[in-house]
């Protein structure tokens, strides 16, 4: 095979170390879950993580609106609006009147019962991950993870922050 004229055909120098990268090892490890997770639960219940994302914050939250859910569990407004519609026609949510335009969300109790019904799928990720470690283990690592979360928060606000002074500059 004749390689294209620009085409860099040897590895660069300068390289992450994929076996010793975190954020990639932290992504393979989420990815792996979600996919199981999403597999099983398009196969038991004809819904998928996204969906049963909603489910659960709405048994955490009961009355949430779609805003809040997006926020609570960190997914486009857009995937949650899909969702929360695969989700009320099926009759395991309902929405509330509220009179405003975000609408509290509720489960039924076919809802209540799909949530029971796909919760050990999810707890089973949880299982796999702690397998390996003593409870002073997991709770130093759900710490890490919580402090972990709490910088990438700062940093998404520091590129808001930087995306706004683009703007202002662009102007």
């Amino acid at each position: 095979m004749e390689l294209p004229p620009d085409a860099i055909a040897e590895p660069m120098a300068t390289v992450i170390d994929s076996n010793d990268f975190t954020p990639r090892l932290i992504s393979l490890l989420s990815n792996s879950l979600v996919w199981r997770e999403s597999r099983a639960l398009r196969t038991r219940f004809g819904l998928g993580t996204n969906d049963w994302r909603v489910i659960s914050a709405l048994a955490i939250r009961p009355g949430a609106t779609a805003s809040e859910i997006s926020e609570f569990v960190a997914m486009n407004k857009a995937i949650v609006s899909k969702s929360v519609t695969v989700l009320t026609a099926r009759r395991l949510v309902v929405q509330g009147e509220d009179g405003g335009r975000s609408r509290p969300l509720y489960l039924t109790p076919a809802g209540a019962e799909m949530h029971d019904a796909m919760l050990p799928i999810s707890m089973r990720g949880q299982e796999i991950i702690l397998a390996d470690m003593s409870p002073e283990e997991v709770t130093r690592l759900n710490d890490l993870l919580r402090r972990l979360l709490g910088h990438v928060r700062e940093l998404l606000a520091e590129d808001a922050l930087d995306e706004a002074a683009l703007d202002d500059e662009q102007v």
